[in-house]
């Protein structure tokens, strides 16, 4: 299986780079191949909603979307990894999804399998109810399978989530899919 992670975190060496890290290594040891696409690197612009793209066209925009779209379209799988801000995703990480809107229908018909890796310093129960809400509407709406979610509670700092079990169940999770 060919899996794109579209990994939303600024920083390189955080809390979500750990969870993407394993699982990229248990999804290769699994025999899958996974490209990590650092999304708050590249040069991405947000949708200007001039709709000129007429939802499934090319972008009047040139960036690196091109680039992501082109490897979406070629993929089995899709991992959202972000850390979480403010209750949602990072706005880089948004962004990316945004665009999505000029190639929704070839997306769609895709039908890949989706997963999210997700970290938050908060550890309270409610913590992830609006970003598991917004990707739970995305897979619905793009017709992905979602394969799973690690929700990293009380993953403020690396090393903070070194200790934690997030790392290993998204291990476990690259591995099984």
């Amino acid at each position: 299986m060919k899996i794109t992670i579209l990994m939303g975190s600024p920083n390189r060496k955080g809390s979500t780079s750990i969870l993407v890290d394993e699982f990229n290594r248990g999804a290769e040891e699994a025999g899958h191949t996974c490209e990590v696409i650092d999304v708050c690197h590249a040069n991405i612009h947000p949708c200007i909603g001039c709709v000129a793209c007429g939802y499934e066209g090319p972008c009047v925009q040139k960036d690196d979307v091109e680039d992501i779209k082109e490897k979406l379209l070629s993929s089995d799988m899709v991992v959202f990894a972000t850390p979480l801000y403010y209750y949602g995703m990072s706005a880089q990480l948004k962004t990316v999804v945004d665009r999505f809107c000029a190639y929704n229908s070839s997306l769609n018909s895709r039908h890949l399998k989706s997963a999210l890796l997700t970290v938050a310093w908060n550890a309270d129960d409610w913590t992830f109810e609006a970003l598991v809400s917004h990707y739970k509407t995305l897979v619905r709406y793009i017709n992905f399978e979602d394969k799973g979610m690690i929700l990293g509670y009380g993953c403020g700092t690396p090393s903070m989530t070194k200790r934690s079990r997030y790392p290993e169940d998204a291990y476990r999770l690259g591995k099984d899919k």
